[in-house]
């Protein structure tokens, strides 16, 4: 009897969690799939004031287009507006940003790990105060010598204080994974005849390679999802992704296309749910690589 009653109370708890995971996810993922659907709409249905369902059953935008759904935002966007251009922008500084903060984060982080002097706790605490710092305080401070340079409104400089912004971060964690990893293997390397260098390209490397992932994706959503630092350096020709979002939307002085934003966003968005469902099983094992044992 007692063991009838604690299988009901354990069938009843599974189905409690179950039902919260799928409202969960159902809230969380309906802003995506409800811009999704819009996206196809007119501004008068998706945006309508009146009555809600225009927005579900698009009655001006089958009026306008003949059909319920239309790409009129997608083409706007992507032809019209060469929103294609913002994406190869943001590819090339996404790549450069996390390539460069990898190498630096990687080695910094390794001689830090193995290093025994005092200062470098005090280094990390410096990295993490500038990391602190608000990205326009930052930002402001560029401005100068990129003027006097003429350097301002080219993707370079972008990549140069993203980078620096990100560094810290990179660091910090690449630092947490290294230390994780018992001393213990760059000494059996060195005993097999491995240089310092050696053994952490082919024995550290590999085992920390979960982790170098982990932060890799983190460093790319910082410059992925970027806009105070891609605003103020970039030229009009220039822009990210997001920056250029926010130029579809006009200003008081410029009229707009809400429509070519949200188009915009769902393409923008799209690609990030597709790279977090294929690094997922890399992103948890990022999160448990110190799990190594000596």
């Amino acid at each position: 009897m007692t063991t009838s009653r604690a299988q009901q109370r354990s069938l009843a708890l599974n189905l409690l969690i179950w039902v919260f995971v799928v409202v969960w996810l159902i809230l969380a993922a309906f802003p995506f799939f409800w811009t999704l659907w819009g996206s196809f709409k007119v501004e008068l249905d998706f945006f309508s004031i009146t009555d809600w369902t225009d927005a579900l059953f698009g009655p001006r935008t089958e009026a306008s287009y003949g059909r319920p759904f239309t790409g009129a935002g997608y083409e706007g966007a992507w032809v019209q507006e060469e929103f294609w251009k913002a994406v190869i922008n943001t590819s090339i500084v996404c790549v450069s940003v996390v390539c460069i903060s990898l190498t630096f984060g990687t080695l910094g982080g390794y001689a830090l790990s193995r290093s025994g002097y005092r200062y470098t706790f005090w280094l990390l605490i410096i990295a993490l105060i500038f990391r602190a710092l608000p990205q326009i305080t930052l930002v402001s401070g560029y401005l100068q010598p990129f003027f006097a340079w003429n350097l301002w409104g080219i993707l370079p400089t972008t990549i140069i204080v993203l980078v620096a912004i990100n560094q810290p971060f990179t660091l910090w964690m690449l630092h947490s994974f290294f230390t994780k990893i018992p001393m213990e293997l760059d000494e059996s390397a060195k005993v097999d005849g491995c240089t310092q260098f050696q053994a952490f390209r082919y024995v550290i490397i590999p085992v920390m390679w979960p982790g170098v992932i982990t932060t890799g994706l983190f460093s790319f959503l910082l410059a992925y999802n970027d806009f105070a630092v891609a605003a103020m350096l970039l030229q009009e020709e220039s822009r990210t992704m997001v920056p250029a979002i926010a130029a579809f939307l006009g200003t008081t002085q410029t009229e707009g296309n809400v429509m070519f934003a949200v188009a915009a966003v769902v393409s923008a968005t799209a690609p990030l749910f597709v790279m977090v469902l294929f690094f997922q099983r890399q992103i948890v094992s990022g999160l448990t690589a110190g799990a190594v044992k000596g």
